[in-house]
C-alpha cells in the first residue's frame, strides 16, 4: 500500500483531499505556492454549496448568448477577444457539450457528485465542530420571468428522481420565506427553494480544516511554488519546485487553474481552462432586515449570501485568460444588480467598507470535475471544479482518497474520469 502522498495546491480542494488522505493513514504533504491555505479561487467565492447548481453553463443555447454579450461589460458571461487563440480547443469542445444529451449527462454526473459532496461536508463539520458561517436553509432562486421560471422547474423535476429536492413558490410564498424580498415582490414571477443547499465562508472552512489536517499530521509547505512534474515511463519519481525536489508514493493534482500546466509536464492532456468571476463583501451593519436564506438571481446571474454578519455577492464570468486584475465596471456591477433586489439595504451600505475580489475557476469543457486515476499509476486528480468548488470539495476529495488508498468510492464515476477526454 501506498503511505506517502504528496498534495499539490493548498486551496479547499487541496486541503480537503490532504485531510480524507491523512483519515486513510497517509503520510501526506502539501505544496502550496501561497503564504497558507485557500488564498486564491477559495478565498471570497459566491459561498454556496449548491447541488441545485449542477447544470453545466453551456446549457443549450449558451453559444448564441455568447456572441450577443460580446464587448458588453455588463453582460453575466463575457468573452475576451484576445482570449480566444488560447481556448480554441477547449472552446470547441464546450459548444459541443452543450448538446441537449451531453448536458443533461453532465448536469447528472454533477447533481450525483454534489449530493454526496453535501453529506460528506456535513459529517466532517459535525466530527470535527468546524465553524465556518455556515447556514443549512437551503437557498432561493428567483425569477422575473414566467418563461425561465417554467424551464427551471422542468430541470429540477428531471433530476428529483436523483434526489434533488425542490419547492416552487409564487411572490407571495417566496416573501414568506424570506421576507428581505419584500420590496421586490412585484417583480418577480415566482422562485424555487432548494432546502437540500447550504452555504459558508470556503476560506474559514479551509483555514479550519487545515489546522485539524495539521493536528493528524499533514505538512503544508507553503511559497512553495511547483514547477514540473518528473516522469519515469509509467510513473511520477518527483516534483520540482522552487525549493528544491519532493518525492511521494502518491501524488495528487489539486492546484486549481493551474493544473493544466502541471498535468502537461506530466502528458496528461487537462482540458481546464480558468473562468474569472467577482465578488463584493458589505457589512450588514446596523441593517435589520437581512435576508437569512441566500439568494440566487436567475436573470441577473448572481447570489447574495449572508455570511456570518457580512453579505457576500457573487457572479459574471470573464474568459480572459489568467488575468485576476479588478475590472471596477464589472465588480460594481455587481453591487448594483444587488442593490436592485435588496433595495432596502442602498441606505445602510458604507462604500467604504466594500471588498472587492476577482478569482479564477477553473472550468472543464463539458462541466463536471476530473477526479480520480490517470494513465499515469501513481498519479490522481481532483480538478475543474468551476463554479462549484466550495460544493464539490467533500465529496470530490474523499472519492480520490479511496481510489489513492485502493478503495471502492461511495458513487459512481460515470462523467466524472479522465477517460472522458482521453477519446
Amino acid at each position: 500500500m501506498t503511505h506517502s502522498a504528496l498534495v499539490l495546491g493548498g486551496g479547499i480542494i487541496g486541503t480537503t483531499t490532504a485531510w480524507f488522505l491523512a483519515e486513510r493513514g497517509f503520510d501526506v504533504t502539501v505544496l502550496e505556492r501561497h503564504a497558507d491555505v485557500g488564498l486564491e479561487t477559495s478565498f471570497a467565492n459566491g459561498g454556496l454549496l449548491t447541488p441545485s447548481q449542477s447544470d453545466p453553463w453551456n446549457a443549450p443555447g449558451t453559444a448564441l448568448k455568447l456572441l450577443k454579450w460580446l464587448g458588453h461589460e455588463d453582460s453575466p458571461l463575457l468573452l475576451r477577444l484576445r482570449a480566444l487563440p488560447a481556448m480554441a480547443g477547449w472552446g470547441w469542445r464546450f459548444l459541443r457539450a452543450s448538446r441537449r444529451d451531453a448536458f443533461m449527462r453532465a448536469s447528472d454526473a454533477s447533481l450525483r457528485l454534489g449530493l454526496y459532496s453535501v453529506r460528506e461536508l456535513d459529517r466532517l463539520r459535525e466530527s470535527l465542530g468546524l465553524e465556518y458561517d455556515q447556514r443549512v436553509l437551503g437557498t432561493i432562486k428567483i425569477f422575473q420571468d414566467d418563461r425561465s421560471l417554467a424551464g427551471s422547474v422542468e430541470l429540477a423535476a428531471a433530476f428529483a428522481s436523483q434526489g434533488l429536492r425542490y419547492e416552487t413558490l409564487c411572490p407571495e410564498a417566496a416573501v414568506e420565506r424570506e421576507p428581505a424580498l419584500a420590496p421586490i415582490a412585484k417583480q418577480l414571477s415566482g422562485a424555487i427553494h432548494y432546502p437540500a443547499d447550504e452555504s459558508g465562508d470556503a476560506h474559514k472552512f479551509t483555514r479550519a480544516l487545515a489546522d485539524a489536517a495539521r493536528r493528524r499530521g499533514v505538512e503544508f509547505r507553503f511559497e512553495t511554488t511547483v514547477q514540473r512534474l518528473r516522469r519515469d515511463t509509467h510513473r511520477i519519481v518527483g516534483v520540482e519546485t522552487d525549493r528544491g525536489e519532493f518525492i511521494a508514493d502518491a501524488y495528487v493534482l489539486a492546484a486549481g487553474c493551474y493544473n493544466h500546466a502541471l498535468g502537461t509536464s506530466a502528458g496528461l492532456r487537462l482540458p481546464i481552462y480558468p473562468a474569472k468571476g467577482y465578488s463584493v463583501t458589505v457589512p450588514f451593519g446596523d441593517w435589520r432586515g437581512a435576508p437569512t436564506i441566500p439568494l440566487v438571481d436567475f436573470e441577473r446571474k448572481l447570489v447574495a449570501t449572508p455570511l456570518g454578519d457580512r453579505l457576500r455577492v457573487a457572479g459574471t464570468a470573464e474568459f480572459t485568460g489568467y488575468d485576476t486584475s479588478l475590472n471596477q465596471v464589472r465588480g460594481g456591477n455587481i453591487l448594483r444588480h444587488a442593490l436592485e433586489i435588496l433595495p432596502e439595504f442602498a441606505p445602510h451600505l458604507d462604500p467604504a467598507n466594500v471588498t472587492h475580489w476577482a478569482g479564477l475557476r477553473p472550468m472543464t469543457p463539458d462541466g463536471p470535475p476530473i477526479i480520480g486515476a490517470t494513465p499515469c499509476e501513481n498519479l490522481y486528480v481532483n480538478a475543474g471544479h468551476g463554479p462549484l468548488g466550495w460544493t464539490f470539495a467533500a465529496g470530490s476529495s474523499r472519492v480520490v482518497a479511496d481510489i489513492v488508498a485502493g478503495r471502492e468510492p461511495e458513487i459512481m464515476l460515470d462523467g466524472l474520469g479522465y477517460a472522458r477526454f482521453s477519446r
